[in-house]
């Protein structure tokens, strides 16, 4: 297998992000779906990386119990409720439903953040696949990632429209099997899936390329750090970018922000609501 490329700073001012436009319009419209009742950070931190990358436009669809508070602290972005199980998990083939007109004028969408109930979460990215324009994007996270097996012919569909955003453990239902992972293991995952994939620095698209971020830090490994990239990603998507380019820049924002802040903070201690803040400034030396 050959060696992946590099992500440096240089690769990146060679493969510019979409100009921004002069509206919010031009910069593209995200959505964010998931947010179980004990769970709304998830979908909030996916958000802000959005918004912080560029994204103009910005929805967010969480468990109707944590709607209004979110509603309340988050006043950049629309928010829809969603109807709960009894345990307070978003009801997945309700949600789809509620989604569709929001995701009807998404550029890129993202599924996953605090979802808390994997046959939920299976009816929801069933329901999503039926809705999700076909030159949208959407991104799959969290425990949107441990259905994908079940419908892995319907993600396949979808060709190189999608991408996913797995950790370690995420990785390895995705393959079925115990995994590091290492690049051999994100390049099988892209195949299988016939889509972009991003996991501990590694980054493979369907078509066999590969990249490799050089950066990162033990302090990524917070509660929220997940959500946050993949918010990146789906932020960049909205912009315009490929699938491809908007996973390699999302991973090296998000890996890049882990290194200011190990550099500022300390190795670890330092918070995932933490690297959104750092995000529009690494863009913007990249740009």
């Amino acid at each position: 297998m050959p060696e992946p490329e590099v992500v440096t700073p240089e690769l990146l001012r060679g493969w510019p992000l979409p100009g921004p436009g002069a509206s919010k319009k031009s910069r593209g419209q995200a959505v964010v779906i998931g947010g179980a009742a004990r769970t709304p950070g998830g979908v909030v931190l996916g958000g802000l990386a959005a918004l912080r990358v560029g994204a103009g436009h910005l929805q967010l669809a969480l468990a109707d119990s944590a709607a209004p508070a979110v509603a309340a602290t988050f006043p950049e972005a629309g928010v829809l409720g969603l109807e709960e199980t009894a345990g307070g998990g978003v009801r997945g083939r309700a949600a789809a439903e509620a989604c569709s007109q929001m995701v009807a004028g998404a550029d890129a969408v993202l599924v996953g953040p605090g979802l808390d109930d994997p046959e939920e979460a299976q009816a929801l990215v069933e329901g999503i696949l039926d809705v999700v324009p076909d030159d949208a994007v959407l991104v799959l996270d969290a425990f949107a990632l441990g259905v994908l097996a079940a419908v892995e012919d319907r993600v396949r569909e979808r060709g190189d429209r999608v991408v996913l955003t797995p950790n370690a453990d995420e990785l390895a239902r995705l393959l079925e099997r115990d995994c590091e992972p290492v690049l051999d293991d994100v390049v099988e995952a892209a195949e299988r899936y016939c889509c972009c994939v991003t996991a501990q620095g590694l980054v493979a698209d369907g078509q066999g390329r590969s990249w490799r971020v050089p950066l990162g830090h033990p302090g990524l490994a917070t509660a929220g750090s997940g959500d946050v990239l993949a918010g990146s990603v789906v932020g960049l998507l909205a912009r315009g970018a490929t699938p491809a380019q908007g996973a390699c820049w999302g991973t090296y924002l998000h890996a890049m922000a882990g290194e200011r802040l190990a550099s500022a903070v300390g190795e670890v201690g330092f918070l995932a609501r933490e690297l959104v803040d750092q995000l529009p400034a690494i863009v913007s030396e990249l740009g």
